[in-house]
């Protein structure tokens, strides 16, 4: 079974460490595509479509002729617009109306999360902590803890629920990221350096993931 290194509320380490559950924290198939497409849906399911460029038709300016058709020795030319002058319409260029989502059903989810979870635990990445309760919602107390947890690089706080205090202490920590349990994905997972996990979000996550085959 499964092990990691337990802290107490306080940020003192503990003697002994937390089991976790084996079917989700050592879960045997591992499937680098099925990781790498939960990854590339999740950002691609957050991609804000904002590039637009303008065709020939929305070009704004005059509709004059650039010259008369004949008499002048040059190319006839109808339009200032044609796309192969400077200034004119963009072919094929985004029009903002781009899908860029990518499906992925439910199941391959929750086996990718459960995938990139089980690497976390084997490389030693992931840590437990009784509690995470910050009373005045402040910053100095987090910081305190992170720093006696000796918690080093991007963190991954993940609780069994954000409260307000917990919002207002860590969102202005840098390269720290809080999670609830039922909200964890792959490219969180896999980012951080370090994983903090309160024994109640343990349970959570074993009783949303480890039903699942």
């Amino acid at each position: 079974m499964p092990s990691v290194t337990s802290y107490t509320a306080a940020g003192a380490k503990s003697a002994t460490k937390v089991n976790l559950d084996k079917a989700v924290f050592d879960f045997v198939p591992e499937n680098h595509q099925l990781l790498k497409d939960a990854y590339v849906a999740y950002l691609a399911n957050g991609r804000v479509n904002l590039a637009k460029t303008k065709t020939r038709g929305e070009v704004s300016g005059s509709t004059k002729k650039p010259w008369k058709q004949k008499g002048t020795g040059r190319a006839r030319f109808g339009s200032r617009y044609n796309p192969i002058w400077r200034g004119g319409g963009i072919t094929f260029g985004p029009t903002g109306n781009e899908n860029y989502t990518k499906k992925i059903t439910t199941i391959d989810k929750r086996i990718a999360v459960k995938q990139a979870l089980s690497l976390a635990a084997k490389d030693g990445v992931l840590n437990s902590i009784d509690s995470f309760n910050v009373k005045e919602g402040k910053v100095s107390e987090v910081t305190k803890l992170l720093k006696k947890i000796d918690a080093k690089g991007k963190i991954l706080l993940v609780v069994e629920n954000k409260t307000e205090n917990i919002e207002r202490a860590t969102r202005n920590i840098a390269n720290l990221k809080v999670s609830q349990a039922k909200y964890l994905n792959v490219f969180d997972i896999l980012n951080a350096d370090t994983i903090l996990v309160t024994k109640a979000s343990l349970d959570e996550i074993s009783s949303w993931l480890g039903g699942n085959k």
